[in-house]
C-alpha cells in the first residue's frame, strides 16, 4: 500500500480560523490607498485562484491584473461600482491595492471539439488521445443535451460561472490572510468589453469580462454588522 501522508489538521483550529476568516470578510467600498499587499501575500490569493476547481477542469478564465493608476481610470466613468460615485470617494478603482478583472472564455474556445480545448487536453492536462476522445464526446454530450450550453451567450455565462469560482476562493483566500476584498459586477457591460479591447488588447472573440474584484487593507470597519438568513431558512435536509 502507499504510504499517503497524514494531513489531517486540527480541526477546532481550522474551525475558527475559517469562520473568523467569513466574519472578517465584507465587500469593501474603499481601501488604505497607502497600503499595499506585499507581494508574497498577493502571489498565494493567486495561487489559490490557479487552483481552483471549474467544470471538466477547463479552466475558461484568464485574471487581468490593472494596477497602473492611469489604466484604472480607463474604466472609472462606466464602472459605478467601483468609481467611489455612491459615496463619494476615490472608490476601489482609486484605492484599492490590487485590481483584477476577470476574463470568461467563449464559445471560440469553449465549445467542445475546439482546437483550443484539443491543444489544452494535450499540452496542459497531458491526456492520451483515448481519454481526449472520451472528453469530447463527453462534454459534447453536456454542452448539447445535459445542460443545453451551445450558443455564444450561454457558452460565455457558463465560463463566467467557473470564473465566479475562482472568484471566491481568491476572496476567500484573502480573508484568511487578513487582507480585504470587493467582488465589482457594478459596470457597463459594452464599454467595458471596447475599453478592454482598445487599450488592454483583450479580444472579445476570445474573451468577455465576468466580475471585477479589488483587494487591499480596509480604512474602517464595517459601518453595519454582517447580515444573513437563518441556516434553517438556507439548507434543507431531505
Amino acid at each position: 500500500m502507499k504510504n499517503i501522508p497524514d494531513h489531517t489538521p486540527n480541526i477546532a483550529q481550522v474551525q475558527t480560523q475559517v469562520l473568523d476568516a467569513f466574519s472578517f470578510r465584507h465587500a469593501c467600498k474603499v481601501f488604505d490607498g497607502e497600503r499595499k499587499i506585499d507581494d508574497s501575500v498577493f502571489d498565494t490569493i493567486l495561487e489559490a485562484a490557479r487552483l481552483s476547481p471549474t467544470s471538466f477542469g477547463h479552466e475558461p478564465y484568464k485574471i487581468l491584473m490593472i494596477q497602473n493608476p492611469k489604466s484604472r481610470d480607463l474604466l472609472r466613468d462606466f464602472a459605478w461600482g467601483a468609481n467611489g460615485a455612491t459615496n463619494g470617494t476615490a472608490g476601489q478603482l482609486g484605492t484599492a491595492s490590487h485590481f483584477a478583472v476577470l476574463l470568461a472564455h467563449t464559445g471560440e474556445t469553449m465549445t467542445a471539439g475546439s482546437d483550443y480545448l484539443q491543444k489544452f487536453y494535450r499540452d496542459v492536462k497531458q491526456l492520451p488521445e483515448d481519454v481526449i476522445a472520451f472528453l469530447n464526446d463527453a462534454y459534447g454530450t453536456f454542452q448539447s443535451r445535459d445542460h443545453g450550453v451551445s450558443t455564444a451567450r450561454e457558452i460565455t455565462d457558463w465560463s463566467g460561472k467557473q470564473a465566479y469560482i475562482v472568484l471566491a476562493n481568491m476572496m476567500t483566500a484573502a480573508a484568511l490572510l487578513g487582507v480585504d476584498s470587493c467582488p465589482i459586477e457594478g459596470f457597463e457591460m459594452d464599454k467595458t468589453v471596447a475599453v478592454l479591447q482598445e487599450h488592454f488588447g483583450v479580444d472579445p472573440k476570445f474573451y468577455k469580462p465576468a466580475v471585477m474584484v479589488a483587494f487591499g487593507y480596509r480604512v474602517d470597519e464595517p459601518a453595519f454588522g454582517k447580515t444573513r438568513r437563518d441556516i434553517e431558512q438556507i439548507v434543507e435536509w431531505v
